[in-house]
């Protein structure tokens, strides 16, 4: 009997760094479940396969993209601002497949400017997409990396935490570091609870990648400051071949970790041949843990609280 394929859902999938994650993952064996909001008639979409960075990338196309490649794929809409939406995805997800092996949250909504200038609906979204539509996901999965023995991956777009990343685009640094805590916090609860097969890592961008978020600035400064979004998938691919207690709670950049591997070229990731990228992020950053870190004092477990007050 053949070995059922490892299964991988990527929420955030339609186009730019999610699409290019989702297309090498089914290049490499996985059972891609492609999940965002936009759908259409692939069948339609010409020319075909459409610019990766447009709105004419959807998750139907990406899915055609990878059937037409002899992958697995099976695009399922959802919206990260509904917990039921988020959860019918899930439950799809296992409906079809049978399994869940990686889940990876691209999904994220972006405005940056100084608080004055970020309106009140605008952060709103922000920590719906970004923060609760993360928290909401991981819930709803959770259950099923149980069923399976605490065997699972999770990969969260989200950045290390240091001062600057503040500066100039707060609103929006207080859902991507949010984050951050969620995954340096699971990792602590997976830790805690012996689950030693369990990991959940963060990955960022070391230089800026190209997308549809970074259109406005190549029709204004040129692509040469930009990688293509292979650098991504590749850098996923080695986190979730990466042994869990190697990953497990780390915040990484994608050029950091793939040098961590072994990768010494990484010429071949520039868009504009002979480029060499800036990077955009520190070299180093503040450790976060404390002398103290291991010291928990006395545990307090609100579940437990709760039901002894029944």
């Amino acid at each position: 009997m053949a070995q059922p394929k490892e299964v991988a859902l990527i929420i955030g999938a339609s186009r730019g760094i999610g699409r290019q994650v989702a297309i090498d993952l089914a290049r490499e064996g996985y059972a891609v479940v492609v999940a965002a909001k936009s759908t259409s008639d692939a069948s339609q979409t010409k020319p075909f396969p459409p610019d990766p960075n447009s709105s004419a990338s959807t998750i139907s196309t990406v899915a055609r993209e990878i059937h037409e490649a002899g992958g697995t794929a099976t695009a399922i809409a959802v919206d990260t601002r509904d917990f039921p939406s988020i959860q019918a995805l899930v439950d799809q997800t296992i409906s079809t497949y049978g399994r869940l092996d990686a889940l990876i949250y691209n999904s994220g909504a972006i405005w940056w400017a100084s608080v004055e200038n970020s309106p009140m609906k605008r952060f709103q979204l922000m920590q719906r997409v970004n923060v609760e539509g993360l928290y909401g996901t991981v819930q709803a999965a959770l259950p099923q990396f149980g069923k399976q023995a605490w065997k699972g991956r999770i990969i969260v777009v989200s950045p290390p935490i240091y001062s600057r990343f503040f500066r100039g685009k707060t609103a929006y640094a207080m859902g991507k570091v949010g984050m951050s805590v969620l995954t340096k916090g699971l990792a602590m609860d997976f830790e805690r609870e012996g689950k030693k097969d369990m990991a959940i890592t963060s990955i960022w961008p070391a230089v800026a990648i190209q997308s549809a978020a970074t259109e406005s600035a190549v029709r204004e400064e040129g692509a040469s400051d930009l990688r293509k979004p292979t650098i991504y998938s590749d850098a996923i691919l080695a986190m979730l071949r990466s042994k869990a207690e190697e990953v497990n709670g780390c915040l990484e950049l994608d050029e950091d970790f793939l040098r961590k591997k072994g990768v010494t070229d990484f010429a071949k990731y520039s868009v504009v041949e002979g480029a060499s990228p800036r990077r955009i992020m520190p070299a180093e950053f503040p450790d976060l843990r404390v002398k103290e870190q291991d010291d928990e004092g006395k545990r307090v477990d609100s579940t437990k609280m709760r039901a002894s007050k029944i």
